[in-house]
């Protein structure tokens, strides 16, 4: 199964020498990149793309995934980015980079729910399947669900889910606090897609290192004691003082106009 290929290494910069570029949509590949433009210009949109296994889990998937995500960390044009799935009716049979938010219209079960946990913001539709199935094959979530998804409920309910192996809905999941937004499917079948995006777009205005560092006190803060987590605060909030979008934040204050941030 394909359970086991994901580890916590799964993200790690073992791809240096990568140089593709993914801004152009093209067949084949197993993650389709697109880049939004206009208004929504700055969002990226990761596109899961085997609908043969039901985007299950192969070696080139995750090889490609993490190189897409190597890539898009050094690019200050990529502000938000929104993970879909390109097949109807399924999501998935994790990374720490910029904002990612999973869009879960089909269903994401295993490890295709454990990449959705690892994601800062998740949307739903109502009737989405979801959830950690592992035992069911006699092994346990293994890319991050043991420790995820305590940290979004609490122990015992991650505990119940997980020792159950209980497939559940969106609404169930935005009723539980695992999905930050749920919405009725459309003919389409793309509403949590497009819910993802418009919360994408509500992000891009804000200053970009500003966002990325409340991410950052936010997810280590988390991890430790109250007083550790306010001395990553205090190191979060000194690393946008220096800025030239903290400045500009202030005169477009000051002159009563929407800033213009360049993540700088």
């Amino acid at each position: 199964m394909f359970f086991y290929e994901l580890r916590c290494s799964l993200f790690a910069t073992r791809f240096m020498n990568f140089r593709r570029s993914y801004s152009v949509l093209s067949e084949g590949r197993e993650i389709l990149v697109e880049r939004l433009a206009g208004n929504q210009s700055g969002i990226t949109v990761l596109g899961l793309n085997r609908p043969e296994a039901k985007n299950a889990f192969s070696r080139d998937l995750v090889d490609t995934f993490s190189d897409i995500l190597v890539d898009l960390k050094k690019d200050n044009s990529s502000r938000v980015v929104v993970l879909r799935s390109l097949t109807p009716g399924v999501f998935c049979a994790g990374a720490d980079l910029k904002e990612l938010i999973a869009a879960l219209d089909g269903a994401a079960l295993g490890g295709g729910f454990e990449m959705a946990l690892a994601c800062d913001m998740r949307t739903a539709a109502e009737n989405a399947k979801m959830g950690l199935v592992e035992t069911k094959l006699a092994i346990i979530p293994g890319a991050g669900g043991t420790q995820r998804l305590p940290r979004i409920l609490s122990p015992a309910l991650a505990k119940e889910l997980i020792f159950t192996a209980r497939v559940f809905t969106g609404a169930d999941a935005h009723r539980m606090g695992i999905v930050n937004h749920v919405v009725a499917q459309n003919k389409s079948g793309d509403a949590a897609y497009l819910k993802a995006v418009s919360l994408a777009e509500e992000i891009l205005p804000n200053g970009p290192i500003g966002v990325r560092m409340a991410k950052l006190a936010v997810d280590k803060g988390i991890q430790v004691d109250l007083t550790t987590g306010y001395s990553i605060e205090e190191v979060c909030y000194a690393q946008v003082i220096p800025t030239k979008d903290r400045l500009e934040g202030l005169e477009a204050f000051a002159k009563k106009r929407k800033p213009v941030y360049k993540g700088e």
